[in-house]
C-alpha cells in the first residue's frame, strides 16, 4: 500500500516556471539522471535544503537523488562509486545528532517515493515496508488489526521507519518494549558497490550458513568477518557494552550473534540497525509488531526537587508501568508562559520542581484505579511526592503527553542566541544510578557556568539534558566540547551509554573510542572496511579512520564566523527578536513534514517535497541573510517563485511549528522587499487590488459576469495574468452588502440592544456573495444585537498583505484602526463574516500599526461565529427543529490563532449534528489556487480535504472561508457559510429580512 503517490512533482513545477538551474558536479548529475528513474537535483537551492537536519550541524551535499525503487538505489550507488563520491541515505531529516548531514555526499532521499507498506501479516504480527514510510502512517494502517510498531519516537508523525532503523530509535515506552533492533528481523540492503544482500536469522554452522560462506562473494566475506570479529572480541564485548535497555552508540556487535532455544544464530540486520547508513543502505525491512493496548491511565507525581524525583525512578519501575517520563520546572515555566501550552501546564502545582509521569496500560494492568492507588501509597502517602494528578480519560492523558512532548519546542523557543542545544542530551545510565548521575551532571554545568533543562525517559535512564549555550560564540563552542568530554566521562563512571536514543552522528562519533576502548574501536574500523571498503557510506559517522579524526565542533550550523543581516522591515518583528531571529528559530526538527491532522504544512502535504516545507523555506531565507547564498538572491524571480510562492500563507506554522516560525509573516516582508527592488508583476498587482476590481465588477454587474464567461476569456486571463484556465473567476452581485443594508437599515434599536456590532463588509461578501453577510445580520439581530454595516472603511488589507504590498496593507490598517477605535472605545465589537479578514485585524494589524488603538481594536475583533459563541448570544434564540447533519471545515487562519472551534458550538446549539473535520488548509488560499503554475498543487492539497468530506457521514459541508467554499465548489455544490445554516434554523418571524 502506497500512502499517496499523486503529488505534483517539484521538477515539473520548476520547469513550468522556466527555471533550469545549473548543477554542481554536472557529469555526475548527468550520469545519475541516465541511470535512475527518480529525480536528480544538484542545484544550489537543493544543496542548501539538504545541508541541515534537526541537529546543530550544517554541511552542503553534492546533490540529491530521489529513488523510486531498489534498482534506482543500486544504480545510484554504482554511479557514485564510479565517481568516488560518498553516499548518505536520508528520511525526514529529523535526527538530532547530525546523521543526515554529509559534506559532499550524494543524498538518497527515500521519503518521496519509497514509502510503501508492502505487506502485513496480522496473524504472524509482521509487516514489510519500504524505508520512506512515516511511522504514524504505518501505525494508522496497522490499527485495523489492533497492531503497531513498538518503538514510538516523539517525531513519529514525520520520522520514517528507515530513519528509525538507521538510528535504532525508540521512545517513551522503551521501558516496556525496548528499541528498534528488537523488532527488525529481515532487511534488504544495498552495499556501497550497488550489490544487494538480504539479512535474516541464519543458524551458525547450519546448512544455510554453510551455503552462504561456501561462496566466493561479498556476502560470504561479510558473514565470515562479522563472526570472526564477534568471537575474537567476545570478552571485550562483554566488558564494554553497557547492560541497558537503550544503548545505541557504536555498532551492535553485542547483538548480531545470539542464542535462542539452545541454538546460535547470526543476523546481520542487527548490525545495520543503528549503523546510521555507514554499512549499507536499507531498502526494505521486515518488522515484528506488537498489539495495541485498548486503554491506558496516567499518574503524574510532583516532587519538590529534581534529585528526589530521580531517586524515585527505580522504585517506579517496581510497578507494572509501561512508561516513566520526567519533566522539570523549566519545562513547566516555559509552558505557563506559552499561549499554546499554558492550558496543559495549568494543573501542575507552582512549587513542583520536577514530575514523574507513570503510564499503565490494559495489557499489563487489570485495574487502573487500584494500580494508581498502590503507587499513590508508595510515593504520596509515604511523603516522597507531595501531589499527584490522575488521568483516566483520553483527553486528560493527551494533555499531559502534549505537555511532556512540548519540552523540546518550548526550550528551543527561548529568546536570544543562547539556546538549549542537543549534543549530549540522550546519554543513558542505569536507572538506579540516575540520582547520583544528575547530581554530578549539575556540578559539570555549574563548573561551566551554565544550566539546563531535564526531561524525557527517566524509566530507561535516558534524560534529555540540553545545556544552554551560545554556539555563535567561540567560547560557547569550546564550552560545548568541554561539557561533552566531562559528561561522557561521567557516563562511563556510571556504566552508561553516550547515546540511548539519537545515535552518534557528527555529535558523538568523536567519543566512541573513549566508550569502547582501543580493541573494539579497531573492530569497528575493520567492520566498516569489510562492508564499505572505500569508506564512502556516510563517512565520519559512528566510526572514523584514525588519521582523519572526528571533531564535534566541525560543520556547525552556527559558529563564531556566522553572521546574518537584519533588514529594515515594514512589519514589527520585535516580539520575535527581529527578522533574522525569527528565521533562525527553525531548528530543523521537521514538524512541518507531518501528514496528520495539524494545519502545517499544506504545501508539503500536497507536494511532498522538502522545498514545500516551512523548514525548507526557513533554510533558504537563512542561507540568504547569512551569505551562504548571495543576499541578492532574495529578490530574484526564482527565489520568489520556487521558495516563497509555495507558502499558502495559512499561518499554520505560527501555531504548529514547535518554535513558532511564522513563515507567512516572513514571506510578506520578503515579497514586499522584492516589489521594492524589482517591481511587482501584473498578476501581483491584479490580486493585490482585488478589492477595487471587485467593487468595479459589482458596479458593472451583470455585464462583468458575462464578460468572464465569454468564449476565450479563460485564455485571455491565462495569457495576461497567468490565471489557471481551469479556474472560474468570481462573479459579482449587482447589489452589494453595503447597499442592501443601507436600504434596509438596522432592525434592533440601539437603546434596547444587548450588544452593538460593526459588521465589516469584506470584499468577497460585499461584492460577490452577500448571502452570508445578510445571514449574519439576521442571526445577530435575532439575538438582540444592534448591527451597523459601515461603508466608510478601507479594505482590510488582506489581499495586499498576502501579495507583499505592505505599504498598502499598512495604510489600510491605519485608516481602519482610526475609524473603528472610537466605536470600540464606546463598547462596540467589530465582527467579520470572512475569517481571513478577521484574523488580519486580530493579528497582522498588530505587526503593521503600533499603539494602544490597534491593540484595542484587535482585541475586540471577532469572526461572526466566534463572537456569537463567546458571548453565548444564541442562548436567547429558540431555534426551530432541524435534522440536517453538517461536516464543518474550519479556516486555517483562525486555527492558527485558536479561534476556529466556535462555529461548531453555535451550529450544535442551533440543532445541527456537526462533524468537525480534522482538516488543514483547503489549498485555495486566496490567489494561490488561481495561479496557473500552482493549480496542480492547489488541487492536490484540496484532494486531502475532498476525501475527508467524502468520508464524513454528514449531508452538507459548511465552511466559513470564501476561498474554502470556492475550492469545495469545484468538487461539489458551493457550500454555505456556517452562519447561513444558523440563519436557516431561526424560528419564523424571529428576524426580518
Amino acid at each position: 500500500m502506497a500512502i499517496r503517490d499523486d503529488h505534483p512533482d517539484f521538477e515539473t513545477y520548476r520547469a513550468a516556471l522556466g527555471h533550469e538551474p545549473p548543477d554542481a558536479h554536472p557529469s555526475l548529475a548527468d550520469e545519475l539522471r541516465a541511470a535512475v528513474n527518480g529525480e536528480v537535483r544538484f542545484d544550489r537551492y537543493t544543496r542548501v535544503l539538504y545541508s541541515t537536519d534537526g541537529s546543530i550541524y550544517q554541511a552542503q551535499p553534492a546533490g540529491v537523488v530521489f529513488p523510486t525503487d531498489v534498482e534506482d538505489v543500486r544504480a545510484a550507488a554504482r554511479v557514485a562509486a564510479d565517481h568516488d563520491m560518498p553516499v548518505l541515505p536520508r528520511g525526514a531529516g529529523s535526527s538530532l545528532a547530525g546523521q543526515t548531514v554529509g559534506p559532499g555526499c550524494v543524498v538518497l532521499d527515500f521519503s518521496r517515493h519509497m514509502d510503501s507498506i508492502l505487506d502485513v501479516d496480522p496473524d504472524g504480527r509482521r509487516a514489510v515496508v519500504e524505508p520512506g514510510v512515516v511511522q504514524d502512517d504505518l501505525d494508522d494502517h496497522l490499527a485495523q488489526w489492533d497492531l503497531k510498531f513498538a518503538p514510538d519516537p516523539a517525531s513519529s508523525n514525520r520520522a520514517t521507519v528507515g530513519g528509525g532503523i538507521g538510528n535504532n530509535s525508540t521512545g517513551a515506552h522503551s521501558v516496556r518494549y525496548g528499541i528498534t533492533d528488537a523488532y527488525t528481523t529481515e532487511l534488504d540492503v544495498v552495499l556501497a558497490d550497488g550489490s544487494l544482500i538480504h539479512t535474516r536469522d541464519v543458524e551458525l554452522d547450519g546448512e544455510e550458513w554453510d551455503e552462504i560462506v561456501g561462496k566466493d562473494d561479498r556476502e560470504a566475506e561479510l558473514y565470515r568477518t562479522v563472526r570472526e570479529l564477534v568471537e575474537e572480541n567476545e570478552d571485550e564485548i562483554e566488558a564494554r557494552y553497557p547492560t541497558l535497555k537503550r544503548s545505541v552508540s557504536g555498532y551492535n556487535l553485542h547483538k548480531v550473534v545470539f542464542e535462542r532455544d539452545g541454538t546460535r544464530y547470526i543476523n546481520l540486520s542487527k548490525l545495520f540497525v543503528g549503523a546510521e547508513g555507514t554499512l549499507g543502505v536499507v531498502v526494505r525491512a521486515t518488522l515484528d509488531l506488537v498489539s495495541r493496548p485498548d486503554e491506558t491511565a496516567l499518574a503524574l507525581y510532583c516532587f519538590d526537587d529534581l534529585v528526589s524525583a530521580m531517586e524515585a525512578v527505580p522504585e517506579a519501575l517496581e510497578f507494572d508501568v509501561s512508561a516513566v517520563e520526567l519533566m522539570d520546572d523549566e519545562v513547566f515555566r516555559l509552558a505557563r508562559n506559552s499561549s499554546e501550552f499554558a492550558a496543559y501546564a495549568e494543573p501542575i502545582p507552582e512549587q513542583a520542581a520536577a514530575a514523574l509521569m507513570l503510564e499503565f496500560d490494559g495489557e499489563i494492568c487489570d485495574d487502573f484505579e487500584d494500580a494508581i492507588a498502590e503507587t499513590n501509597a508508595h510515593f504520596v502517602h509515604a511523603g516522597e511526592a507531595f501531589d499527584v494528578l490522575e488521568a483516566y480519560t483520553e483527553d486528560e492523558q493527551a494533555d499531559l503527553w502534549k505537555l511532556r512532548k512540548a519540552a523540546i519546542p518550548l526550550l528551543m523557543s527561548m529568546e536570544g542566541d543562547p539556546k538549549p542545544y542537543p549534543f549530549i542530551e540522550d546519554a543513558s545510565v542505569p536507572p538506579e544510578e540516575l540520582a547520583e548521575y544528575v547530581r554530578e551532571f549539575m556540578d559539570v554545568l555549574e563548573n561551566h557556568d551554565t544550566s539546563a533543562a531535564y526531561f524525557a525517559h527517566a524509566g530507561s535512564g535516558t534524560l534529555h539534558i540540553r545545556p544552554i549555550l551560545n554556539l555563535k560564540d567561540a567560547e560557547g563552542i569550546e564550552t560545548m566540547h568541554s561539557i561533552a568530554d566531562d559528561v561522557t566521562s561521567l557516563v562511563l563512571d556510571h556504566h552508561g551509554s553516550f547515546s540511548g536514543e539519537h545515535g552518534d552522528g557528527l555529535a558523538r562519533t568523536e567519543f566512541n573510542p573513549k566508550m569502547y576502548g582501543p580493541q573494539l574501536w579497531s573492530a569497528f574500523q575493520e567492520l566498516k572496511t569489510a562492508f564499505d571498503p572505500d569508506w564512502r557510506l556516510n563517512p565520519g559517522t559512528v566510526v572514523f579512520r584514525d588519521e582523519d579524526g572526528a571533531d564535534m565542533r566541525e560543520h556547525l550550523r552556527y559558529g563564531p564566523e556566522y553572521s546574518s543581516l537584519e533588514p529594515t522591515t515594514v512589519q514589527d518583528f520585535s516580539d520575535e527578536g527581529g527578522f533574522s531571529h525569527l528565521v533562525e528559530l527553525c531548528n530543523g526538527c521537521g514538524t512541518c513534514r507531518q501528514t496528520g491532522s495539524e494545519t502545517m504544512c499544506p504545501s508539503y502535504r500536497g507536494m511532498k517535497d522538502e522545498m514545500a516545507t516551512t523548514r525548507g523555506r526557513a533554510n533558504m531565507l537563512r542561507a540568504a541573510i547569512s551569505g551562504e547564498i548571495p543576499t541578492e538572491e532574495l529578490y530574484t524571480d526564482r527565489f520568489q517563485e520556487e521558495v516563497l510562492d509555495l507558502c499558502l500563507g495559512c499561518k499554520g506554522c505560527a501555531r504548529d511549528c514547535p518554535t513558532g516560525v511564522d513563515l507567512a509573516k516572513l514571506k510578506a516582508e520578503v515579497k514586499h522587499a522584492h516589489h521594492e527592488e524589482r517591481g511587482p508583476s501584473r498578476r501581483d498587482r491584479f490580486f493585490a487590488n482585488v478589492d477595487r476590481i471587485s467593487a468595479l465588477g459589482s458596479a458593472l454587474a451583470p455585464v462583468s459576469n458575462w464578460a468572464t464567461r465569454l468564449p476565450g476569456s479563460d485564455v485571455i486571463a491565462e495569457k495576461l495574468l497567468g490565471i489557471a484556465p481551469e479556474r472560474d473567476l468570481p462573479t459579482f452581485s449587482r447589489e452589494s452588502l453595503e447597499e442592501w443594508f443601507e436600504a434596509r437599515g438596522p432592525r434592533v434599536p440601539k437603546d434596547i440592544a444587548t450588544e452593538h456590532v460593526v459588521l465589516v463588509p469584506d470584499t468577497f461578501t460585499n461584492y460577490s456573495y452577500p448571502a452570508p453577510g445578510k445571514a449574519a445580520v439576521r442571526v445577530l439581530e435575532a439575538a438582540g444585537v444592534h448591527v451597523q454595516v459601515p461603508s466608510n472603511l478601507a479594505p482590510s488589507g488582506r489581499a495586499a498583505y498576502s501579495e507583499g504590498f505592505l505599504d498598502t496593507a499598512k495604510e489600510n490598517a491605519e485608516k481602519n484602526v482610526s475609524a473603528l477605535e472610537p466605536a470600540v472605545s464606546e463598547g462596540w465589537s467589530v465582527v467579520f463574516v470572512e475569517p481571513s479578514d478577521a484574523v488580519m485585524v486580530q493579528d497582522e494589524y498588530r505587526d503593521l500599526v503600533s499603539g494602544s488603538a490597534v491593540e484595542k481594536v484587535a482585541a475586540n475583533t471577532f469572526g461572526v461565529c466566534e463572537f456569537i459563541d463567546r458571548e453565548r448570544l444564541d442562548d436567547g434564540i429558540e431555534f426551530r427543529e432541524v435534522t440536517e447533519s453538517l461536516a464543518y471545515h474550519g479556516h486555517c487562519n483562525q486555527k492558527a490563532l485558536g479561534r476556529d472551534h466556535h462555529a461548531v458550538g453555535v451550529l450544535r446549539r442551533a440543532g445541527y449534528a456537526v462533524d468537525p473535520l480534522e482538516s488543514g488548509c483547503c489549498g485555495m488560499a486566496g490567489s494561490f489556487g488561481y495561479r496557473e503554475e500552482q493549480y496542480d498543487l492547489s488541487q492536490a492539497i484540496g484532494r486531502i480535504l475532498f476525501e475527508q468530506v467524502e468520508e464524513s457521514d454528514a449531508e452538507t459541508v459548511v465552511a466559513p472561508g470564501a476561498s474554502c467554499r470556492t475550492q469545495l465548489e469545484g468538487n461539489e455544490a458551493r457550500p454555505p457559510h456556517p452562519i447561513e445554516k444558523v440563519a436557516e434554523a431561526l424560528p419564523p418571524g424571529s428576524a426580518t429580512r
